[in-house]
């Protein structure tokens, strides 16, 4: 069974996804404002998946430019939403066997890097992703209603379906 922290990140990512439906390319790279695009908050975010479940916890990066287009201070810039979704697909579902085996015990530990404590445990670093995708899905409806998008989704959507609420205490790994 999947620690229910672990379940909450993958809704979390079905509705960033579903928040992105309907966006062309043309409009991903469009840059209203102080604002970054929908195609580089992707890549960002694949930036702090990859950051998280593959590097820190892993020791494996797949895209090592993640960390130099898409960090947090990064230049603004556009990049192709087919690349940044690729990119995120690929880092999401690598990351997938890793979060799927995690138990309560593991999400307790401290991430590592280079050998030292980052003064994070897993399961923080897990609630920090998952409030990062809802901060930035937020960011690119309000992108996509500037854009002139109707008819957009609503959140949160159909949580007590896909991710209803389980105690940790009835969790069995």
């Amino acid at each position: 069974m999947i620690h229910p922290l672990v379940t909450q990140l993958f809704f979390t990512r079905s509705e960033w996804l579903r928040g992105l439906e309907g966006v062309s390319a043309a409009e991903a790279v469009k840059h209203l404002g102080p604002m970054n695009c929908i195609s580089w908050l992707v890549g960002h975010m694949a930036w702090h998946e990859q950051r998280y479940w593959l590097d820190l916890a892993q020791r494996k990066v797949l895209f090592s430019d993640l960390n130099t287009r898409f960090a947090y201070g990064s230049p603004k810039s556009s990049p192709s939403l087919v690349e940044v979704l690729h990119m995120w697909l690929e880092v999401t579902g690598q990351s997938q066997p890793f979060l799927e085996r995690l138990t309560s015990a593991d999400l307790q530990e401290e991430l590592l890097r280079r050998g030292k404590i980052v003064g994070q445990s897993l399961g923080s670093a897990m609630q920090r992703v998952i409030y990062h995708y809802w901060y930035h899905t937020g960011e690119v409806q309000a992108i996509r209603q500037l854009l002139g998008h109707h008819n957009l989704p609503e959140y949160v959507g159909d949580v007590e379906e896909k991710a209803p609420y389980r105690s940790e205490y009835l969790y069995k790994s």
